[in-house]
């Protein structure tokens, strides 16, 4: 028996079909609608505008990383090993929408407005990502950390939307990112009241 699509499923699902086809400026809420067979009233219920039709989407992708994360060992590793793994396992995630997402990727650098609406949903993420790497992302410090993830993420991204199969020039572009950051997070970290005391150097890494 087929799985029942819940409705904000169905409306995220048919805007990315879209953007792979037609790009995601032209794109109207009318047009994903439609694509959805969705009342336009049953998608406003849902999402306000295109960019949360996006943040739901990078929801998702947040939900599926944390659950791979729940099935691997990563007690053996440093902190970066561990962001470098679980950031692999979002553009892993991320991969059966690579043609979607490069379409939308290119749009938005046309639209910073649109692009800035999306930073908050981004920093999120990050924070889910610090957590899933076991490394904390709350207060300050927390914050300073999802920010400086946010631009590590960014640049590996532009590489991601462009590699190959192999994803190496992503891996290496992601290890040098997370190396070149490392020094000035572990100096960030030191100032951490909520470190755990039993943490090694090396988890300020991340």
């Amino acid at each position: 028996m087929a799985r029942k699509v819940d409705p904000e499923e169905k409306i995220v699902n048919a805007a990315l079909r879209l953007a792979a086809s037609r790009g995601w400026t032209g794109l109207s809420l009318a047009d994903i609608a439609n694509a959805a067979k969705v009342s336009l009233s049953e998608l406003s219920a849902h999402f306000s505008s295109k960019a949360r039709i996006l943040a739901a989407y990078g929801r998702r992708i947040d939900a599926k990383v944390l659950q791979d994360v729940s099935t691997e060992d990563m007690s053996g590793e440093t902190a970066r090993d561990r962001l470098f793994d679980v950031l692999m396992m979002r553009f892993d995630a991320l991969s059966d929408d690579k043609t979607a997402l490069k379409r939308i990727a290119a749009d938005l650098r046309r639209d910073p407005l649109a692009a800035t609406v999306l930073a908050k949903p981004l920093l999120q993420s990050m924070g889910w990502m610090l957590e899933a790497a076991g490394i904390d992302s709350s207060g300050i410090t927390g914050a300073l950390r999802a920010r400086g993830l946010a631009l590590v993420w960014g640049a590996a991204f532009r590489v991601w939307l462009d590699d190959g199969a192999d994803q190496s020039k992503t891996m290496a572009e992601l290890d040098r990112r997370l190396r070149d950051g490392s020094e000035l997070l572990d100096r960030l970290s030191r100032f951490d009241p909520r470190r755990r005391r039993d943490a090694p150097d090396d988890e300020a890494a991340a």
